[in-house]
Parts: C-alpha cells; structure tokens; sequence
C-alpha cells in the first residue's frame, strides 16, 4: 500500500499521515512514513523521544551527500551534476524506527519551485521515484505542495492520494486544484478526508460539495488534539476519536 497525503497548508495531512502510520503498524504491518516538508514535524506527530528526533535530518540539507551522490555542491552556480544519483541506500541507512513505524525525514526545496534543476532538486525527485518502486508492506508519503513529486512513470504506483480538507469552500476549492494537477499526470485514485469536523453540518457540507472525490473518512475536531501537541504526545494515543477514524480509513481502503 503506498499512499500520498496531500492539501494546503494547515488542514491536518501532517496528523492524518501520523495516525495513519501508527493504525497500519498497530495492525501488525510494516511501516514506511515519510516527511517531505521543508520544516518536518511528523517526528512531533508520531511522539518519537527526543533522543530519536536528534538523529533525524532532512535528506534535503544533507550537503555533503548531495555533493557526493550528484557530483556538484548545492547552492554552486553552473557546471556539471548527475540527474539520477544512487539513492537505494538511503531509506535503510536515514530513517528511525519508533513503535513499529520507519521515519525519513526528506525534506523539501524552500525556493526555486518545481521547475528548479539544482542538485538537491535531482536527489529528491530521484529518491522520491526510488521510495515508490521499493517494495514496502505500506508507504506513506506527507506531501508538501502539489503533486509536483509525482512523475507519469511512477504514478502507478500509487494505490491512493488522501487530500485533506476543512469543512470550508476555499479548502475544497484548494481540493478540486490538486485534482486537475493530479489529473495532468494521469492519477485518478484520489479521496477526500474532511478533518476538524465539529456538527453533523459540517459533515454533509463536505459530502454534498466534494469537487468529485469520494468521502473516505472524516476527523471530528477535539480539543484534545490541541492537548496532545502541548504534552508532546502522539493524537493518536491521546485523542481515541481520531484514532478510531484512522483505524475505519485503513479498513476502507483495504476494501477499495
């Protein structure tokens, strides 16, 4: 299974990849979460000790790597650098595992956008495509903007995009966005996830103007997700709504 999560930002993809990672591994499958966010928080969100996080960094801000694997220096101006550096090692060699879930920090490009052509650009897009072809039991990418990651030659290999969303028009219209972009690339197998749900208003707001994405799921808004940030424990120990959501998101899927 491997699934991309996607949405603007703030909606929640980071605590659905969290709970989504744990409820999978909870169920006895083997676990491969990534973060792809310039500034990564799924290591807060999946309530690794401090100790764990300590040994994380970004694959993106990994300089002397970059240079060693694509021959050129990131932020160096002209020259030559290879555009499929070997990344096969690096999930094994990078990732942390804490209860049951793997955890790499990817990292992403803050600046010069999807067209950039630099050497951290080429190691991401070449690490990306190598994440989706490896033979995980269940990979679960956080994305960070759009579906850019996502070439023609790997989308295949997707089972599922999750695009997160809050019960509000410009959230579904950001929505109906990553569809056409997804669409551009021949991906169709998208879902809809409403998260900070509080009424049953709310609820059918999101059914009756989903930009033509199947509900799969829904998160109820809890205070308690607030709580577990400040106690800096996992929402899907501290808050049993959520985690219950999970669990019936992963039994969906199963039977999609």
């Amino acid at each position: 299974m491997k699934l991309a999560i996607s949405g603007k930002g703030g909606v929640g993809k980071t605590t659905l990849t969290a709970l989504l990672a744990q409820a999978y591994a909870d169920a006895g499958r083997q676990v491969l979460a990534v973060d792809a966010d310039p500034s990564p928080c799924l290591a807060e969100a999946l309530g690794l000790p401090s100790e764990l996080r300590a040994g994380l960094q970004p694959i993106a801000t990994m300089d002397d790597l970059i240079e060693e694997r694509t021959g050129a220096r990131p932020g160096s101006l002209g020259g030559f650098f290879s555009l499929n550096p070997r990344v096969d090692d690096l999930p094994d060699r990078f990732a942390v595992r804490h209860r049951g879930v793997r955890l790499l920090e990817m990292g992403g490009l803050e600046q010069g956008g999807s067209g950039c052509i630099c050497p951290e650009s080429a190691m991401l897009k070449t690490l990306f495509t190598h994440l989706l072809f490896r033979k995980d039991d269940v990979l679960i990418l956080d994305m960070y903007a759009g579906v850019e990651h996502l070439g023609r030659a790997t989308v295949d290999f997707v089972d599922a995009m999750l695009v997160v969303v809050e019960p509000t028009r410009r959230s579904l219209g950001t929505a109906a966005q990553i569809k056409d972009l997804a669409a551009d690339i021949g991906l169709t197998r998208l879902w809809l996830v409403g998260n900070k749900v509080k009424s049953e208003e709310e609820a059918a707001f999101l059914a009756a103007e989903t930009p033509g994405l199947p509900l799969l799921g829904l998160l109820p808004a809890d205070a308690l997700v607030q709580e577990a940030d400040r106690l800096g424990i996992p929402v899907y120990d501290h808050v049993p709504a959520l985690r219950q959501a999970a669990v019936d998101i992963v039994n969906r899927l199963a039977s999609e």
